[in-house]
């Protein structure tokens, strides 16, 4: 860790009319398939929670240990262990589905119940009476994800614990391809540990997937396939009207990225071999969604002139009448 901190810095404007009414701040790193940082926005060592960007790597011990195999998981289900979504009909069904298999139900899930952010199955459970259940949670599939695990070590049901045989095996893959020791860790919102790494170690770990493709080594055979099957089935990523599904078909087969609670965003980049890791200083969605966007227009794999492109990195602010009043976009920093 360096003695001292950098302060952020500006990355995003928010206008209204002719006034610059606020800016959000933060930390940008990307690093090379060799691990080193190439350029950096703010402070490369900032220590953050990579919260829901850090499900791919929470998803390597399920294909490492040979449980994905054992089960036969299908690709969509491994796009699905990756997943933060909106819990439409496709996301429940895809839960309750990878549980039947496992004999277990939604109570097996330690991830609680959530209100889905998917309209239509929001508006089917109040039509229908019913409430939100733990399917609905958007970490469903990566909780599906630890129970498989969970099962093929023949570990405990406590599979949240961060002492349990399925966490260590998180966290062990998080410090190797961050190339550091997590100091400590949070509670995420789905109740499991979260790691600690420096912002420059989360863009490390995303390079040693974007390189995948270059070994044959038993942890790149299960990054490559986690970065191909998201790419292969974007919906189940987030869903419709997510920026991860839309920005990974943006993307056309260059990459994929991963949103994380609290303006975090990561970037997996094969065609470039790069990795990249943003944090928001004020945690804003709005933020790293316009800074991630900007920075895969920057790097070359998504032109600006995309609709995805301009949907998310320089928005139209509107107000309850429709009228356009203002814009979101990117600093000249990275422009």
């Amino acid at each position: 860790m360096t003695a001292h901190q950098i302060a952020p810095v500006d990355l995003v404007e928010v206008w209204r009319g002719d006034l610059l009414e606020s800016v959000h701040q933060g930390h940008i790193v990307v690093c090379d398939r060799a691990g080193e940082v190439v350029v950096a926005w703010g402070d490369p060592d900032k220590l953050v929670y990579p919260r829901s960007s850090a499900k791919m790597l929470q998803a390597l011990p399920l294909l490492e240990s040979g449980a994905a195999a054992a089960r036969e998981l299908t690709d969509r289900q491994v796009a699905f262990a990756c997943a933060s979504h909106r819990g439409a009909e496709l996301h429940a069904t895809a839960a309750r589905d990878w549980l039947h298999s496992l004999g277990l139900d939604q109570t097996a899930l330690a991830c609680g119940p959530q209100d889905p952010d998917d309209l239509g199955m929001h508006r089917d459970l109040i039509r229908s009476g019913q409430s939100p259940c733990r399917v609905h949670n958007n970490c469903s599939g990566k909780h599906c994800g630890f129970l498989t695990l969970a099962q093929h070590l023949k570990a405990g049901a406590n599979y949240t614990a961060p002492d349990h045989p399925v966490q260590k095996a998180c966290r062990a893959a998080i410090e190797e391809t961050c190339g550091e020791t997590s100091p400590t860790f949070g509670i995420d919102g789905c109740s499991a540990p979260n790691y600690a790494v420096r912002l420059s170690g989360l863009a490390r770990a995303m390079a040693v997937f974007a390189s995948a493709g270059d070994r044959s080594d038993l942890r790149a055979t299960a990054a490559a396939r986690l970065v191909a099957a998201m790419q292969t089935y974007p919906e189940m990523v987030s869903g419709e009207g997510g920026a991860d599904t839309a920005l990974i078909r943006a993307l056309d087969g260059q990459g994929v990225v991963k949103t994380g609670a609290e303006g975090v965003y990561v970037a997996i980049l094969p065609e470039r071999q790069l990795g990249v890791a943003l944090k928001i200083a004020d945690g804003t969605t709005r933020a790293s969604e316009a800074a991630i966007t900007a920075i895969l227009v920057k790097l070359g794999v998504l032109n600006p002139d995309h609709p995805t492109a301009k949907t998310y990195m320089t928005p139209p602010i509107r107000n309850w009448d429709g009228l356009i009043t203002g814009q979101i976009r990117p600093t000249a920093a990275l422009q």
